[in-house]
């Protein structure tokens, strides 16, 4: 068989070739760490965990109207299915420097490890390292200046789209349980942008399109390695055996979904589990109609981006 020979696919993300080499058809730009002249916001990149080479890109707003004030923290994870994209990926970079702009916050974006050379969970620990990192910095075992200058550590919240959606889920679930290992670090708050979750059994409209159903279904079966396939606990959060919502480890959540987007009804359905929970934080609840899946990536810059921007902004403010 030819070396080049295409040995599993999965559109419109990525092909495995025979010799083990991947060839990753979107996600791939680069955009550098800069200061961006358009909002003010300057970025920097960090390894944070030598290790296993993760880092982060930083951002942080124009600080020559804050003086001494010290700003919330956001910890974003990306999207991609965990198998594609990147803090560098250009679409990203813009629609973080609006958020970052718009909200005025210090931002770490974590660029996790992807699947399939490293399946999950490498994700997950790779983001609760980058959690630890953080919260290394109220210790002082860590000395990044951006954050030991400028971040309020009674305002830390989790974020992301999409798989880093999950991610932030799974977080705040551990973020919650006893043993944590995250020193004095509490999360205000987790941010879930058309979140993630998938199940064996179809909902809602996901049946409606038993063709689709199957291409999301070969997604979460090519990064992670499960007996359970959809019904692993990681990717559906609602089966036996996945952790409670009781114990999520913050004290307000946002969902927010995409009303032409088919991962709509998992998103509806974690917030409608949330406020029936015995969980005592505030779930709050923002759909936008007519968008498809992480359409403010797409175009950051649309009325509707704008619109879900604002309310993502007004959540982390408003803590």
């Amino acid at each position: 068989m030819n070396p080049k020979t295409v040995v599993d696919e999965v559109p419109p993300y990525l092909r495995v070739y025979q010799d083990g080499t991947i060839e990753r058809l979107v996600g791939t730009d680069f955009a550098p760490p800069t200061l961006d002249p358009e909002t003010g916001v300057s970025s920097k990149d960090v390894l944070f965990h030598p290790e296993t080479g993760v880092s982060a890109r930083l951002y942080r707003p124009n600080l020559a109207a804050h003086h001494q004030t010290k700003l919330p923290l956001v910890i974003y994870f990306h999207g991609g299915a965990f198998c594609i994209s990147s803090t560098a990926d250009p679409k990203y970079h813009a629609m973080l420097n609006i958020l970052v702009n718009h909200a005025q916050i210090i931002l770490v974006s974590v660029d996790y490890r992807l699947a399939p050379e490293h399946p999950l969970p490498a994700a997950y620990h790779d983001s609760w390292a980058a959690l630890q990192w953080v919260a290394a910095h109220l210790s002082g075992a860590a000395s990044e200046n951006w954050i030991t200058e400028h971040v309020d550590f009674d305002r830390v919240f989790l974020a992301g789209d999409s798989a880093g959606a999950n991610i932030s889920h799974h977080l705040s679930i551990r973020a919650g349980s006893p043993g944590r290992a995250l020193g004095e670090l509490k999360i205000r708050g987790v941010l879930m942008i058309q979140p993630y979750f998938w199940g064996e059994e179809a909902i809602g409209a996901e049946a409606e399109n038993p063709v689709f159903k199957a291409v999301v279904d070969k997604w979460w079966r090519f990064v992670c390695p499960s007996d359970l396939g959809c019904d692993d606990p990681l990717i559906n959060p609602f089966v036996s055996g996945a952790p409670s919502l009781d114990g999520l480890g913050c004290g307000r959540v946002l969902v927010c979904v995409a009303g032409n987007d088919i991962l709509r009804e998992r998103g509806r359905l974690y917030y409608s589990v949330l406020t029936k929970s015995k969980w005592e934080g505030k779930p709050e609840f923002f759909e936008t109609q007519g968008e498809d899946h992480v359409f403010h990536i797409m175009d950051p810059t649309s009325l509707n981006s704008t619109n879900l921007i604002t309310r993502c902004a007004q959540f982390i403010q408003q803590s």
